[in-house]
């Protein structure tokens, strides 16, 4: 796996882990959740976000769990960023679920090539 990779693993790990504890402690997050119309789905999505955060750096050694965590991410930001689509968010809020979506997807192509 590339240096490239690798970076990207360890970003989008924090990144999860940090707004998946969010999910759990932060109103704002909380009421970014209430505002989608998705508020009972804010615990589930933050466990799933510290989930796929810990199988990231799991991944580093063990390439199935890379697959499976990256997978899980590219899937739970396309359908983040579909919400934004959704409620009409504009650009520039929407554009993190997006990029996060296109970082896991190179990861989970990059975690392919081990198999």
């Amino acid at each position: 796996m590339s240096t490239f990779t690798t970076v990207l693993i360890w970003l989008s790990s924090l990144a999860f882990l940090g707004y998946g504890v969010g999910n759990f402690v932060s109103p704002k997050l909380q009421e970014e959740f209430k505002r989608f119309g998705l508020a009972k789905f804010g615990p589930l999505t933050g466990a799933l976000e510290i989930l796929g955060a810990l199988g990231l750096l799991v991944g580093l050694k063990v390439p199935l769990i890379l697959l499976v965590a990256s997978g899980g991410l590219t899937l739970l930001m396309l359908l983040g960023f579909g919400v934004r689509l959704k409620i009409k968010d504009g650009f520039w809020v929407s554009l993190p679920s997006f990029l996060f979506m296109l970082v896991n997807a190179w990861i989970f192509y990059e975690a392919l090539q081990a198999f």
